[in-house]
C-alpha cells in the first residue's frame, strides 16, 4: 500500500491535444485555460509560427501555431481547432501565450514509470523539444517540453508583441480621435 501511495505522489496529469494527426500533451500545471478559436490579429515581422495575438479579457496572448513551429503544413481552422492558454518560463520571467491545437483530447494521469524517453529518430519534433514519451494504451502522446519549445531569441520576438501591439492600438486611437477633431 505504501508504494502505491508514494506512486500516486508523483504521477501528473498532460493535457493531450492533436496537432495534424499526432497526439501532444502538456503538464497540466502550465496550462492556464482551454478558450474557443478566435479573431486572431496579424502581426507584422514575426516568424510565420506565430498567427498573430488575441484580446483576452484586455490582455495581449501572441498565439503560437507548433504545426508550422515543428515544420508541418499550416492546418485550416475547424469547428474543434481551440487555443490552449499556457504559461512559459524562461530565465524566471513568465509568458502568457496561446497554442494553436487542431482539437482538445483528455488529461490523463501519468506516472514515470509510463513516461519513455524520446526516440533519437521518427518524430517531427526536435529532441531538446520533448520531456519525453507518454503510454497511452498502445500508442504514444508526445510530452512537450513548453519551456523549451521556443528559444530564449524567439521568447524576446514574442515579448515585444505585447507592447508593440498596445502601443499599435493606443497609436489608432489618436489617429481616430485626431480625426474626429478635425
Amino acid at each position: 500500500m505504501e508504494i502505491k501511495e508514494k506512486e500516486e505522489l508523483v504521477q501528473q496529469q498532460y493535457l493531450t491535444f492533436f496537432l495534424t494527426d499526432e497526439e501532444y500533451a502538456i503538464n497540466i500545471q502550465r496550462v492556464k485555460e482551454i478558450i474557443e478559436y478566435t479573431t486572431v490579429t496579424k502581426v507584422p515581422k514575426v516568424p510565420e509560427w506565430i498567427r498573430g495575438v488575441i484580446n483576452l479579457r484586455g490582455n495581449v496572448v501572441p498565439v503560437v501555431d507548433l504545426a508550422v513551429r515543428f515544420g508541418l503544413e499550416e492546418r485550416p481552422i475547424t469547428k474543434t481547432t481551440c487555443i490552449v492558454i499556457v504559461e512559459i518560463e524562461q530565465d524566471t520571467e513568465r509568458t502568457v501565450m496561446g497554442v494553436l491545437a487542431d482539437a482538445v483530447n483528455q488529461v490523463i494521469d501519468l506516472a514515470p514509470k509510463d513516461i519513455e524517453e524520446p526516440p533519437a529518430f521518427g518524430t517531427r519534433v526536435r529532441l531538446e523539444y520533448l520531456f519525453g514519451m507518454g503510454k497511452l494504451g498502445k500508442k504514444f502522446a508526445l510530452i512537450l517540453n513548453i519551456d523549451s519549445v521556443l528559444s530564449n531569441t524567439e521568447l524576446l520576438t514574442v515579448s515585444t508583441l505585447q507592447p508593440e501591439a498596445v502601443d499599435a492600438r493606443s497609436d489608432a486611437g489618436e489617429r481616430a480621435t485626431e480625426q474626429l477633431e478635425a
